[in-house]
This record gives structure tokens, C-alpha cells and sequence, in this order.
């Protein structure tokens, strides 16, 4: 197997395993049973044309427009924000959430809407797959390699935690469980917004 696919995977993996908005998200849903499939697909694929980007150079686009990362950053605050304060709220809610997760089923396109948001509003991950990976894969001979290990590693870890998630169910059987989710969601949100601000 190639060296540079090999690292490329690593990196990858190492750059998604954070907990995040976005993968507070796939686990929540993953958890829900609802359009797991689709959601992990759109993460995985936004990923690749991302990565794909950074490997073919595009990194150069936050140096030729400075202005891009301080739109996204204020722009991804403000949605996350808004997110954040949402889940506290079902949180606070209590037994409310149990029905909502056992009843009401989001639909496909507010679950796609909402995860693209998560993914294509964050500018930590433009500095991830765009500009990290991008000047990494820059030092390995097979760029194409790095840049498909790289790939790789989203479609792995995406595809684990929404289905992965599913064999937590019988802990999420309790409202409980369901609340302390929600205000650790709404926590890490509200601190990767506040973050983004006085970054």
C-alpha cells in the first residue's frame, strides 16, 4: 500500500475525529435512525471535493480574497449560535424530546440543508481539507494517493459514527439521555461559535 496514502488517511482521520457541529450532528441523527445513508454520503462527498480543492491547490483562494474567512467565520457563528441555543432548548424541554425522537421524522431535505450548512459555514474546515491538507499533500511524491487516503478517511469515519451510532440506541431509549446529548451538542456548538469569534 502507498506510503502516501497511508498518511493521507492518518491525517485525515486525526483532522475529523474532533467532535464538532458536524459530527454532533451525523451522531445525533445516527442515534434518530433518520437518513443516515444520505447525511453520511453528503459529509463524506463535501469532504472529498474539499480535499480536493486544498490537493489541487485552490488553499491560494484565502490569500487572494482575504475578506472569504472573515465572512465565513462570522457567517458560521452566527448558525452555529442559532443551533446551539436550539438543542439547550430541547434540552430544557425534557420529555418533549423523547417524543420528537420517536415520532416527528425530520425530513431528508432540513437534514441535508442542515448538515451542508454544518459542513460548508465552518471555516475551520476550508483550513482543514483546503489549505492543511492541501500544503501537506505538497510534500509527497503521489499527491493523487494522499489526496484518495485523505478522502478515504471521511467516508470511514462518517459511515462509523452514523451507523455506529445505532448501537447506542438502547441508552437513548431514556429521555435522560436524550437531554444530556442535547445540552453537550448545544455546549460544544456554542463554544466552537465563540471560538470562531475572538479566533
Amino acid at each position: 500500500m502507498s506510503t502516501s496514502l497511508i498518511a493521507g488517511f492518518a491525517l485525515g482521520f486525526s483532522l475529523i475525529l474532533a467532535i464538532g457541529a458536524q459530527n454532533a450532528f451525523v451522531l445525533r441523527q445516527g442515534l434518530r435512525r433518520e437518513h443516515v445513508l444520505p447525511l453520511c454520503l453528503t459529509c463524506a462527498v463535501s469532504d472529498a471535493i474539499l480535499i480536493a480543492a486544498g490537493v489541487a491547490g485552490f488553499g491560494a483562494l484565502a490569500s487572494a480574497a482575504p475578506w472569504f474567512e472573515t465572512v465565513m467565520r462570522y457567517g458560521g457563528a452566527i448558525f452555529l449560535t442559532w443551533y446551539g441555543l436550539r438543542s439547550l432548548q430541547s434540552a430544557w424541554r425534557g420529555g418533549a424530546v423523547m417524543d420528537v425522537a420517536e415520532g416527528q421524522r425530520a425530513s431528508l431535505r432540513s437534514v441535508l440543508l442542515t448538515v451542508l450548512a454544518f459542513t460548508w459555514l465552518n471555516p475551520h474546515v476550508y483550513l482543514d481539507t483546503v489549505v492543511l491538507i492541501g500544503s501537506i499533500s505538497a510534500q509527497y511524491d503521489d499527491r493523487m494517493a494522499f489526496a484518495l487516503g485523505a478522502m478515504s478517511s471521511s467516508f470511514v469515519f462518517f459511515f462509523s459514527l452514523g451507523y455506529g451510532a445505532g448501537v447506542l440506541s438502547p441508552v437513548f431509549a431514556r429521555p435522560r439521555a436524550w437531554q444530556v446529548l442535547d445540552v453537550v451538542i448545544g455546549v460544544v456548538m456554542l463554544g466552537i461559535a465563540l471560538k470562531l469569534v475572538v479566533m
